[in-house]
């Protein structure tokens, strides 16, 4: 599809329901696999898991508390009175030996442990249905063990600097160096832990990455998808798949594992601050409230215009792109044509597009750096402006300065998350669009190849078409209708016609390929049938690749390869080219009639019982046409061709003209009473 009927798409992008599937249909699918209610499933595994860390984290908090007591019970015995989920620990005793004991008789460590043990029995019971999804399970929770680690260590944080801050107004040293090797001691703990949690972030988007690529991969390489999604098709609304299978892909897999995380530890710290602030004043706590609401829905409504302006500079960008590789894998034929002009006026048309379309993001993302900048720096005020005057009249202490201007920044941050990140959520939320339409695409064609729809093909032993009207994809023409024949081996079918008649359609339509219209096809499994196109495929490989090419045999010798080469007149291009292990640009650097020959070559290799030719010799001359041609009835092959020289009759058995008298039907002739029109 062309850049320019792209962009008439009515494209109606905003944060729905219909975005909210698409993500799920995406997402899910890595962790659990889809099916009847297999959505409720996730997302109840996924609770289980938040469950299951909670408690998890819980003793090993409550462990590392019971170890701090141990090297620092001054720091740990304040900590402990200031944490409303700890202050268990300080009403049990000092020692750690009188916690632990006491500890056996505290009701919420035996809640926390019957939590543990019914979450890990949820997921041992589902371990069959997650069909070998437990590694990314395990990292998961890795990840959220990880990030409730990384909120404590935020927390303990900010009562460090509170005691350090107090001691340092009360002038007490050593209170004040006690600390400081308390927050020197987290800082060495806090490191290692951080960077864990990044990297394992990372890694979890590349596996996801890897998984999900692959997947879209095998739907598009399944029942040749891939044909059916060429940009350059007329019936295609998915521009550049390629684009969505790789950059997209990536794009929703390390965004979604960043907003996920990110939206968790908001969550954490606000849970954890929100106590810290409410603490500290009331007033505070309210007013951030109000003013975080406020700007949300400001950022909502400016992201939801980002989203269709992402969504079409992704579209806009790929179309550019893939201009500048078409003139570059046709860039003989425009020589030729001295087309480089048009070529020119039609990539900088795609280009402008691509630049009006960025130049009005732009402006967007000027309005959204007001909006951002503004909210930021007057957020700034607003803890002073509180916090200042309790001080002033004595109602904290000077610590608590310091602590209330951290715990705002954390709670701020925690609400912001949606104003401060509307840019990225809107590009997300693009791929999630892109994404979904491409998945959706591949699901509606496993539909309709369970139900069936148009032109039925049936696997066989021989071919054979029975009523078969064939349109073309956009059905905007009839080829021809009614069409039936069938082919017994050995025999072989010359179809002939005037240019446009629906030749080269008729073997589209016994590949599977065209599948609009009406009637049956019988063929042979594609492992035992190869295809000739008139331009033959060369693949990026090396010479001996090429002639293996599309590999159904195995262990195919040096000595073949080289026998084949002598057969079909090319016995000098092995040594001509540096040995059958070179690798080259072909398409560029043998011509059409090497090419046409190698690919006879592929038929030797290959042994197929089945070959169809789609003017398979247009570039060779007579006498290489006869070798080719004799060499194919030799090996008792069932073959049919394409063609329009009269020679081509002397090597067929039936001829199929599709050019009646009134260019309205077809006709089925033996090959010795068919007579070439002059």
């Amino acid at each position: 599809m062309t850049a320019v009927s792209q962009s008439k798409l009515p494209l109606k992008f905003r944060f729905d329901r219909q975005l909210w599937q698409r993500f799920v249909e995406i997402a899910q699918p890595y962790f659990y696999p889809p099916g009847p209610r297999s959505s409720i499933q996730f997302l109840f595994l996924i609770l289980t898991q938040l469950v299951f860390v909670v408690a998890f984290t819980f003793f090993f908090v409550v462990s590392l508390a019971l170890i701090g007591f141990q090297f620092a019970p001054k720091f740990f015995s304040g900590l402990v009175n200031e944490i409303i989920y700890l202050k268990f620990l300080s009403s049990l005793g000092k020692s750690s030996i009188e916690i632990f004991q006491n500890l056996l008789t505290y009701l919420p460590a035996y809640i926390f442990l019957v939590l543990l043990v019914v979450s890990s029995g949820i997921f041992y019971a589902y371990r069959r249905k997650l069909k070998g999804r437990e590694k990314q399970w395990l990292v998961l929770g890795l990840l959220l063990f990880l990030a409730f680690i990384v909120s404590s260590l935020n927390v303990l944080i900010s009562y460090v600097f509170r005691f350090i801050d107090n001691a340092l107004n009360g002038r007490n040293p050593q209170v004040f160096w006690e600390f400081l090797w308390v927050y020197g001691i987290t800082l060495v703990i806090a490191i290692p832990i951080l960077i864990s949690y990044r990297y394992t972030r990372r890694k979890l988007a590349l596996f996801w990455r890897e998984w999900l690529t692959n997947t879209f991969l095998k739907d598009y390489f399944s029942n040749r998808a891939y044909y059916e999604l060429d940009s350059n098709a007329a019936n295609t609304d998915i521009d550049n798949p390629d684009q969505r299978m790789t950059e997209d892909v990536n794009s929703f897999t390390t965004t979604i594992l960043d907003l996920i995380l990110d939206i968790l530890d908001s969550i954490l710290d606000l849970v954890a601050f929100t106590g810290i602030l409410y603490s500290i004043s009331t007033q505070l706590t309210i007013g951030l409230l109000g003013y975080v609401s406020i700007a949300t829905i400001l950022a909502l409504w400016i992201g939801t215009k980002l989203i269709k302006i992402n969504f079409n500079q992704l579209r806009l960008e790929g179309d550019f792109r893939y201009g500048m590789v078409h003139v570059r894998d046709n860039a003989e034929s425009i020589a030729f044509y001295r087309g480089e002009n048009l070529e020119l006026s039609q990539v900088e048309g795609r280009l402008g597009r691509a630049i009006r379309n960025y130049d009005l993001l732009i402006v967007w993302l000027a309005l959204l750096d007001i909006f951002q900048y503004a909210y930021n720096y007057f957020a700034r005020l607003v803890p002073y402006l509180i916090v200042a005057p309790l001080y002033f009249a004595k109602q904290v202490d000077f610590g608590t300065i310091g602590q209330g201007i951290f715990a705002f920044q954390m709670v701020l941050s925690a609400l912001s998350i949606i104003p401060t990140r509307i840019q990225s959520i809107s590009s997300f939320a693009a791929s999630i669009e892109r994404l979904g339409m491409l998945y959706e695409r591949f699901r509606q064609r496993e539909t309709r190849d369970v139900v069936g729809s148009g032109i039925v093909n049936y696997p066989s032993t021989h071919f054979k078409v029975d009523g078969l009207t064939l349109n073309t994809p956009n059905a905007e023409q009839t080829l021809f209708q009614n069409l039936s024949f069938e082919l017994t081996p050995p025999q072989s079918l010359l179809v002939v016609g005037t240019s446009g008649c629906g030749k080269s359609s008729l073997l589209r339509a016994i590949a599977g390929l065209w599948r609009n219209g009406t009637g049956t096809i019988e063929s042979p499994d594609y492992t035992q049938a190869l295809f000739l196109p008139q331009q033959p495929y060369m693949l990026l490989g090396t010479l001996r690749e090429q002639l293996k090419y599309p590999n159904l045999r195995e262990n195919v010798t040096d000595e073949e390869i080289q026998l084949a080469l002598t057969t079909v007149n090319l016995e000098n291009l092995s040594v001509r080219m540096g040995g059958l292990g070179a690798e080259k640009d072909w398409a560029a650097l043998l011509s059409q009639g090497e090419q046409q020959r190698l690919a006879f070559a592929r038929i030797l290799l290959n042994q197929p019982k089945y070959v169809i030719l789609d003017e398979a010799t247009s570039a060779l001359d007579v006498t290489n046409e006869r070798r080719l041609y004799e060499l194919l009835q030799s090996q008792d092959i069932t073959y049919i061709s394409v063609g329009h020289r009269p020679s081509l009759i002397d090597y067929h058995q039936t001829v199929l003209d599709l050019r009646s008298a009134n260019h309205s039907g077809w006709q089925l002739l033996a090959a010795k009473d068919y007579q070439f029109a002059s």
